[in-house]
């Protein structure tokens, strides 16, 4: 009797790993996921580029020029560009997700994601304590709407 059992839990785990779908599978159900990826690998390559090739500082003091404000003293570094990019990058993915049918999937997870990466991102230009409080007021509204949208009974 204990050995049915076993054979049969045995039998369901195959079954469930033969279920399991192949990568081409996943990639053709979900295609955003992998253009997504794809797009902050390509940001973050050319970001790094840009940064070797001296374009960053070049871009910082040009921007200084046109504005008349140094607002950045010390050099452009690339990594608080490639997260504020990839953050940009995952909430637009939330938007196309919100939008098209197809790709329809919860997105609360890629909100908070993205907004923690353009956080950190930004965090060199922008004051922590102006950052946190605009993220409190924003899931404060997030809050709000959502209540307000729920039907009552």
């Amino acid at each position: 009797m204990a050995d049915e059992k076993f054979d049969e839990k045995d039998r369901e785990k195959r079954d469930e790993k033969a279920e399991e779908k192949s990568p081409e599978e996943k990639w053709q159900r979900d295609p955003l996921s992998g253009i997504i990826w794809a797009a902050i690998f390509i940001w973050a390559g050319l970001v790094f580029l840009a940064s070797n090739l001296g374009l960053l500082n070049w871009m910082r003091t040009q921007a200084a020029v046109v504005t008349g404000l140094s607002i950045i003293d010390n050099t452009l570094n690339a990594w608080p560009l490639v997260l504020a990019g990839a953050g940009v990058i995952v909430l637009l993915s939330v938007v196309v997700r919100l939008l098209v049918p197809a790709y329809r999937r919860p997105v609360w997870g890629s909100i908070i994601i993205g907004v923690i990466l353009l956080s950190l991102g930004l965090s060199d230009l922008i004051n922590w304590g102006i950052i946190w409080a605009v993220l409190l007021i924003i899931a404060g509204i997030l809050i709000l709407t959502r209540g307000m949208r729920r039907p009552r009974s």
